[in-house]
């Protein structure tokens, strides 16, 4: 759904939200209008208010159960690093275990499911060949597969069955 529901936006500063119309010349009930909107802006002393059982409504449950670690953790070091920094050092904290998570994830897919003869599946990972210019060491390059059944053997020599 749209944020103003299908409703086109309107901003409720009317036409003294620009200094230019302001000096064109105000009603007095436009004065009286701007003094008591400026007045509104000013935030109380308790605001915002975080209201929990919003926030509970709101938010998925399995989004709440896998923040709720890291949640706990810093609502208790807030005192201690101040509110801000916690929610900074939250949000990164939270990013950073994201990356590793994948990264761990990445490598024990890596090397237990690789693509070898005793298996049809898995990510194959093959090298290429060098690049061995005129002049350099090794030209030309003699790869080290002697014969036809060297090529796509995938492992098979190096078992031990």
């Amino acid at each position: 759904m749209a944020q103003t529901a299908g409703v086109k936006p309107m901003t409720i500063a009317g036409r003294v939200a620009l200094e230019r119309e302001r000096c064109l010349g105000m009603t007095d009930a436009e004065r009286a209008w701007r003094k008591q909107w400026l007045k509104d802006q000013v935030l109380a002393a308790n605001e915002p208010v975080h209201v929990e059982e919003y926030w509970r409504e709101r938010t998925n449950p399995i989004r709440r159960f896998y923040r709720k670690p890291l949640d706990t953790l810093f609502t208790k070091l807030a005192p201690i690093l101040g509110k801000a920094r916690a929610q900074d050092y939250r949000y990164v904290t939270g990013k950073l275990g994201i990356i590793a998570v994948g990264i761990l994830c990445t490598h024990y897919y890596f090397k237990y499911n690789g693509n070898d003869w005793t298996k049809k599946g898995g990510w194959r990972v093959i090298k290429t060949k060098p690049m061995v210019l005129p002049g350099q060491p090794g030209f030309p390059y003699k790869s080290e597969r002697c014969v036809d059944s060297d090529y796509a053997e995938r492992g098979f020599k190096k078992s031990v069955i």
